[in-house]
């Protein structure tokens, strides 16, 4: 299961999982995502793997919950 962030018109953080990265971003660039279908770029930033959804589903939690500064040095490798 892959875990995801996805940065959103240059200005919003979207955080998913999935176990078909490919497919997924295609879909949210597609207009097919609930949420990030308002916003006219989608830019994967962020990929974590884990062993099974459970996993994936927690750390998805997990990050939901961070702030902007927390997510953004996550995604710089700094935390």
């Amino acid at each position: 299961w892959n875990l995801y962030i996805l940065l959103c018109d240059e200005k919003t953080y979207y955080v998913g999982i999935t176990n078909n990265l490919k497919n997924r971003i295609a879909e949210h660039q597609r207009g097919l995502s609930t949420f990030t279908k308002k916003f006219s770029t989608i830019k994967l930033v962020f990929t974590e793997t884990h062993k099974t959804k459970q996993q994936a589903a927690l750390r998805e939690k997990q990050i939901k919950g961070w702030s902007r500064i927390k997510k953004e040095k996550l995604i710089k490798g700094k935390l």
